[in-house]
């Protein structure tokens, strides 16, 4: 059995089972985060309802900056750029685990992990569509998310065995989650070097991608209210301590496992229209359940359904695999791939923060179940622009003819 292991692990390419390491330390690391980040802000802060979407700024801005970071770091290829982005969440998960919980300089920490994370987030894309062979771009992408989620139920898990049995704290789990970014960064580092980034590309918008670029404002829309309001619907409105929130996240991630890989094959064998526009109808009805539930039943089957909603929602984040390799196939130069992806979440944080902050307003004046509901129309937006999707040589050649001449 051991020689089979160790003959199937010669047999894989090195920089794949590095990557793939970087992945697992990767996820491990924002799960143990993401298990704790609302309620160590709920007990840490006292923070009201729009206190906490108002954070979201600070966050968030990292990820508006995303291209102009690159750009600035334009020397470094993909898998450096992707290493020292993994130190910079490692310094910052440090720190918040180091310092008193002051606002301020809460922020500040908060600041410097998010950069790293949204660094990461186009890149993670890019290098593991570069490790993939041809054809199998939707299964590889699969098999690295597949392998973060595995680690991601190990970060969660620790963190509810943690604090239920072990006597954790806020600052002895950042400090373990600090330790993961850390073995990524590292084992990014060790990946053979790429030629470094076009600097032309940077900071350009290509017209010929304005679909794509609209598919990722949208998820970068949905996704804000995800991260910000469903996990503070949890603590915030159902009461549920940071072992919940954990237990939800092992559930989503052992699910994942399997989902992933599932997510990629159905991208390569029926295409990424039917994928994004099948998401969207399934996140109209996540919606519509996070924002009645409580309304509707009472608050032990309320909590149930939210919680359904809750895992599926972070399974379908998954989906966003998907819009990568589309970009891929439509890209006119290979060279145009991986500042398409920074520049897309560059403008998805211009929507997604000034979107929190709306949503915040939204849950202050009328209630947390608006801010759901007015996900579910930009999941409606979402479905009908993922129809627009071209899949065929001469569909994609067709709709770079009529949007270069409307755009002319």
């Amino acid at each position: 059995m051991k020689t089979r292991i160790s003959t199937i692990l010669k047999s894989i390419p090195a920089d794949v089972l590095l990557f793939l390491g970087a992945c697992c330390f990767w996820g491990f690391s924002t799960s143990v985060g993401d298990a704790i980040f609302n309620n160590f802000l709920n007990e840490s802060f006292q923070m009201s309802n729009f206190k906490r979407s108002f954070l979201e700024v600070p966050r968030e801005l990292p990820g508006l900056s995303v291209v102009f970071v690159s750009a600035l770091f334009f020397f470094l290829c993909s898998r450096r750029l992707a290493a020292l982005a993994m130190l910079f969440s490692a310094i910052g998960t440090l720190l918040l685990a180091l310092t008193p919980p002051v606002y301020l300089t809460m922020l500040i920490w908060l600041f410097l992990l998010s950069m790293g994370q949204h660094i990461m987030l186009p890149l993670s894309s890019s290098i593991g569509m570069e490790l993939a062979r041809s054809g199998h771009t939707g299964k590889r992408l699969g098999q690295f998310n597949s392998a973060k989620n595995f680690a991601a139920i190990s970060g969660s898990a620790l963190v509810f065995l943690g604090f239920r049995y072990l006597h954790f704290s806020f600052s002895s789990t950042f400090i373990i989650a600090s330790i993961g970014f850390l073995i990524a960064s590292a084992l990014l580092l060790k990946m053979k070097k790429q030629p470094s980034q076009n600097t032309s590309s940077n900071l350009k918008i290509y017209k010929e991608y304005n679909l794509y670029y609209l598919l990722s404002i949208l998820y970068g829309a949905r996704k804000q209210i995800f991260l910000t309001f469903a996990p503070w619907v949890l603590v915030t409105i159902f009461k549920k301590p940071t072992t919940t929130v954990a237990t939800l996240m092992t559930i989503g991630g052992a699910v994942g496992i399997f989902f992933q890989p599932f997510i990629g094959w159905c991208i390569d064998r029926f295409g990424e229209k039917l994928v994004l526009a099948s998401e969207a109808v399934v996140l109209i009805v996540i919606c519509i359940g996070y924002g009645t539930a409580k309304s509707l039943f009472n608050s032990d089957i309320a909590f149930y359904i939210t919680a359904v909603c809750f895992i599926t929602d972070g399974l379908l984040m998954s989906v966003g695999m998907a819009r990568a390799t589309w970009l891929k196939k439509i890209a006119l130069h290979p060279s145009h791939v991986t500042p398409t992806l920074q520049m897309a979440v560059s403008l998805d944080h211009i929507f997604s923060i000034s979107g929190a902050v709306f949503c915040g307003m939204i849950w202050k004046i009328w209630g947390y179940q608006y801010v759901f509901l007015f996900a579910a129309l930009i999941a409606v937006i979402n479905f009908f622009s993922a129809l627009r999707i071209k899949t065929s040589t001469k569909e994609r050649t067709a709709e770079t003819k009529v949007v270069t001449a409307v755009t002319r």
